[in-house]
């Protein structure tokens, strides 16, 4: 069940790929370095209201060699009795043998964070849960989705997930920035999603955090403060426009070709009949010399 009012404290806070950086994503049109902190004190403000665990599900930073600058952010920003899986945008190469070169070992090295003892990117789960974390739940950073997201897409059914491993009562996943959750037989999976919206795909996305009540292993989704505006499809539709352009301009040639002339003579009849700039004329023409 999915709790609609809450009456007491949770027992854990299940969030995942925050993917936390220094550069700015394309569709962003705010100031991203204060945003993606925002909702990091956001999240910080709740674990300090319910005195519990922030259980993160992998993919804390965009880069595994992520900057001194934004390492001490984290150090400053994270809420306390904060466990997270790793993800592949957390090590290079995507392997955990380069675990000790990643930012997020850093952080773990300061104190800012815990790095449980697995299940990571590409590991499976154990029968024993995690023995860093106070709860029994599975963390792992996985691909999961209730509909398959594309043909050929790794990873598994949210529901095949739960009945595959029914030694937990709790699964908490990351990988696919969607929100969403599952109950089979009293079990439950939970998909947090991601923290801020890095894509213009996700311009109608709602970010959001999961609080999780033991009890009754029932959640109550709260969602993050969303600046309206801050993401833009600007450069899609000029790619798109682009696109279009070429198309028919592909066409255009294919439509008005004749064998017979050389391709000197069917590009002039190109400039006759379209607007070409003289400046791209002498390009074009200085290129054939």
């Amino acid at each position: 069940m999915e709790r609609t009012k809450r009456n007491k404290r949770p027992d854990a806070i299940l969030t995942s790929d925050w993917h936390l950086r220094e550069d700015v994503p394309t569709c962003r049109t705010d100031n991203f370095w204060d945003t993606q902190w925002e909702k990091v004190i956001f999240v910080k403000r709740l674990q300090e209201k319910y005195d519990c665990p922030v259980i993160h599900a992998g993919d804390l930073t965009n880069h595994w060699k992520s900057s001194p600058n934004l390492l001490s952010m984290a150090i400053s920003c994270l809420p306390d009795k904060f466990y997270t899986c790793l993800g592949q945008h957390d090590l290079q190469n995507h392997s955990l043998d380069s675990i000790q070169k990643c930012g997020t070992y850093t952080l773990e090295l300061a104190g800012a964070l815990t790095i449980l003892n697995g299940t990571h990117w590409e590991q499976e789960p154990v029968e024993i849960a995690h023995s860093t974390l106070p709860l029994d739940i599975l963390v792992w950073h996985h691909s999961t989705y209730l509909t398959k997201p594309f043909p050929g897409a790794s990873g598994g059914m949210a529901e095949g997930i739960l009945r595959k491993y029914p030694q937990f009562d709790l699964i908490c996943t990351g990988d696919i920035h969607q929100s969403f959750t599952v109950e089979y037989q009293g079990r439950r999976l939970v998909n947090p999603g991601n923290l801020t919206r890095q894509s213009a795909q996700q311009i109608d996305f709602k970010p959001r955090v999961a609080l999780w009540y033991a009890e009754d292993n029932s959640i109550e989704w709260v969602y993050l403060p969303i600046q309206e505006g801050a993401i833009t499809r600007e450069h899609i539709e000029r790619k798109e426009e682009r696109d279009t352009r070429i198309e028919a301009f592909v066409s255009k040639l294919d439509g008005d070709y004749q064998a017979e002339l050389s391709f000197e003579e069917n590009l002039e009849k190109f400039f006759n009949a379209n607007l070409v700039r003289e400046e791209v004329k002498q390009i074009i023409y200085q290129s054939l010399d």
